[in-house]
């Protein structure tokens, strides 16, 4: 195996590096979040039908998530995310130009390989830089992805009530990120490959790690819910206006992001299980007030709890697996991170397909039993908290 060239890149430079692709590919994911109820309208499309061309993006991310898998431990994390930052950057333009539902799915299916595979490789990179501070702050990666998503989230309603075309916005967005990931990737650190993501396959949680996998499947099985229907449940189900239906995700952003730029000082202070608890309570309450009224900015205050409930609950997962006893970290992190990536890809495609049968409405409602789920797992991180 190929020995890490740790001195190679200052780990300053190297943290600004990764924190900067973090926050951009969140920029421009959120871009095209907020811009799917104009795709939902321009193709004339069903809440089930969106959910099951959503679910093409999910497909691809199976792909591109093993597939980096096996490319990181053969040409290193650096060269990976480089790579897939171009093609994602690239290709997402591809989700505004759709003509047809046909051609939707895929670049639905493009798009999401692309980024899956990129979000593995921008983490073991993480992973690399959290190793040379010698202290936790891989959430304060995912936190300015929240940051991202954030800005993304204004801009994308900003440009939705100016009516601007989704192709064109989209081309925008995607420029952007080729840009400053060219500039960014350059000071990655230079490896030759990550020992720890070498299978080629999904790694399934031991039976210790079950509840802690549960934990953070049902987190962001939430966090892409809320990410992809919580605009359309606005805008249609609530009557709300372009740039108001936006809003809903943009809170939700911003709460995540303040709950995980603060999450490894909230876990010292309440202690992992506590903050965990907490964390499922907050879900629970912020879906039912999201869907018991009938304001539209009652329910943007509900997205925003639920933004702060899940905050921090994958990094506290993923420390907590971390230090289990008698489990490798790289094979414990694998293994909390697959069943997390699982819950986020089937949350939007779940969750269309329930509306046609229960209403958008209903179907959102399922998270309130996700968060009382969480809850219940609580007591499955004490003392395994990080190190």
């Amino acid at each position: 195996m190929a020995t890490l060239a740790r001195a190679e890149v200052p780990s300053r430079t190297a943290r600004f590096a990764v924190a900067t692709i973090f926050f951009t590919n969140g920029l421009v994911v959120a871009n095209w979040i907020a811009r799917i109820p104009d795709v939902k309208h321009h193709l004339g499309l069903s809440d089930g039908t969106l959910g099951f061309a959503l679910l093409f993006m999910a497909a691809g991310a199976l792909v591109g998530q093993p597939s980096a898998g096996w490319a990181i431990a053969r040409f290193g994390s650096r060269a990976v995310t480089t790579a897939m930052a171009v093609l994602f950057f690239t290709t997402v333009v591809l989700l505004g130009f759709a003509p047809s539902l046909l051609a939707l799915m895929g670049a639905l299916f493009v798009v999401g390989a692309f980024n899956g595979a990129l979000d593995v490789a921008m983490n073991a990179q993480a992973a690399l830089v959290e190793q040379q501070y010698a202290r936790p702050i891989m959430a304060s990666f995912h936190g300015l992805w929240s940051v991202g998503g954030l800005l993304g989230a204004a801009l994308g309603g900003l440009a939705a009530s100016r009516a601007i075309p989704v192709g064109l916005h989209l081309l925008a967005a995607g420029t952007a990120g080729l840009i400053v990931a060219f500039l960014a990737t350059h000071e990655l650190i230079p490896d030759g490959g990550v020992p720890a993501v070498e299978s080629t396959g999904f790694a399934l949680p031991p039976r210790s790690l079950l509840p802690l996998g549960l934990i953070a499947f049902c987190a962001l099985l939430c966090e892409g819910a809320i990410g992809d229907w919580s605009a359309v449940y606005l805008r249609d189900g609530l009557g709300s206006a372009p740039g108001l239906a936006a809003a809903g995700y943009a809170v939700f952003a911003l709460l995540m992001a303040a709950g995980r730029l603060t999450g490894d000082r909230l876990t010292l202070h309440l202690g992992a299980a506590r903050l965990v608890r907490g964390s499922g309570a907050l879900v629970a309450v912020g879906i039912g007030l999201a869907l018991l009224g009938s304001s539209p900015w009652l329910a943007i205050v509900g997205f925003g709890l639920i933004g702060a409930g899940i905050s921090c609950l994958f990094p506290v997962v993923l420390s907590a697996a971390a230090h289990t006893p008698g489990i490798a970290s790289g094979t414990a992190i694998a293994a909390i991170a697959t069943s997390g990536y699982t819950g986020f890809l089937v949350g939007p495609p779940l969750i269309g397909s329930l509306a046609e049968a229960v209403t958008l409405r209903g179907a959102l409602g399922l998270l309130a039993l996700f968060g009382v789920l969480i809850m219940l797992l609580g007591a499955a991180v004490a003392g395994r908290e990080r190190l």
